[in-house]
């Protein structure tokens, strides 16, 4: 039997992906979002537009798609109430967000440089997807304070232990163990595999989704 809801998030399940951007000076932003899809080389990314990656992403127009495996999920929550915006926005402020400079210390990770875009790559994850900003364009409602990003991958780096074996150009999906978001919960081959801050900050752990 189905039953008429109200659930607090339509989050079913979505790809983690660590975004790496340039700030002004040059360093590099490193941030942990799960609102994106791909159709052929475009991707849309769906983010809050008072965050630094947005900044980043609209003033340089570049950036890396880093695909995180589930066994990378403790690194990822370590980023999650972090933020690269020196002035933290208040809505960040009350869900207990804090800046963080370098973000890739903060989580244990380590940058590695990328070929045709400044932003550097995340070296642990398995996949790399190098981008292009295409278009900008608002989300939802007016007063929404979301913005979607087309974005277009023009390289991409794939560790070998997920390639067919003799093939570069088909990826084996019974090796690829994506950390995958489900109403704010971390899961990987079908289960929770960490507890998750964000969905603690956003009173949307199992009872509250």
């Amino acid at each position: 039997m189905h039953l008429t809801v109200e659930p607090r998030v339509l989050y079913f399940g979505t790809p983690v992906v660590l975004l790496s951007t340039s700030n002004e000076d040059g360093s590099a932003n490193l941030a942990p979002m799960s609102s994106a899809w791909w159709v052929d080389r475009s991707c849309m990314l769906g983010l809050d537009e008072t965050s630094q990656t947005t900044k980043n992403l609209i003033e340089s127009r570049e950036c890396v798609l880093n695909l995180a495996s589930s066994d990378l999920a403790g690194a990822v929550d370590r980023l999650a109430l972090l933020t690269g915006s020196r002035v933290v926005p208040d809505h960040k402020l009350r869900k207990g967000y804090r800046y963080e400079p370098d973000k890739f210390k903060a989580a244990g990770l380590t940058e590695t440089a990328s070929e045709r875009v400044r932003p550097p790559r995340v070296a642990q994850c398995p996949v790399h997807l190098e981008a292009v900003v295409d278009r900008v364009h608002p989300f939802g409602e007016a007063d929404s304070g979301l913005v979607a990003v087309e974005v277009r991958v023009v390289r991409v780096h794939v560790e070998e232990s997920l390639l067919v074996p003799g093939n570069r150009r088909h990826i084996d999906a019974d090796r690829w163990d994506p950390l995958i978001m489900k109403f704010c919960e971390l899961y990987g081959d079908s289960r929770n595999v960490h507890p998750s801050r964000l969905a603690s900050a956003w009173g949307l752990g199992r009872s509250g989704a």
